[in-house]
């Protein structure tokens, strides 16, 4: 089965992950995460397959994250209202977010990519 691959086609850490994933053979469907972000359930059952904090999630080094001053309202806001602020706009999510609907990752980093991919 492809892996679901959620990119952002400027993204250098994007076209990264992108590259490993050709050299290795491995088949993975592209889906824009600024064009077609994934929903609030879809982002909710990756949080929970990732094994990973939901703030792992954002995007903090993006313009967004900075303008909309997140990194203040992450200790206090709700799981529910991360995911919302998380769904509205791919720009804040941390990619790339890699899926066989069983495994997760976030961002890229070749030996987690070597572990969780390769197999």
């Amino acid at each position: 089965m492809a892996l679901t691959f959620y990119w952002y086609p400027n993204c250098g850490t994007c076209k990264k992950a992108k590259s490993w994933l050709e050299a290795n053979d491995i088949a993975f469907e592209p889906v824009h995460i600024v064009e077609h972000p994934p929903s609030k359930e879809v982002l909710q059952e990756l949080y929970q397959k990732s094994g990973l904090e939901l703030k792992k999630f954002f995007n903090t080094s993006g313009k967004k994250y900075r303008e909309l001053g997140i990194k203040d309202k992450i200790p206090t806001a709700t799981e529910e209202e991360l995911l919302q602020l998380l769904a509205s706009d791919g720009m804040l999510i941390k990619r790339p977010i890699v899926t066989d609907g069983t495994k997760v990752t976030v961002g890229f980093k070749e030996d987690q990519f070597e572990e969780a991919w390769k197999s």
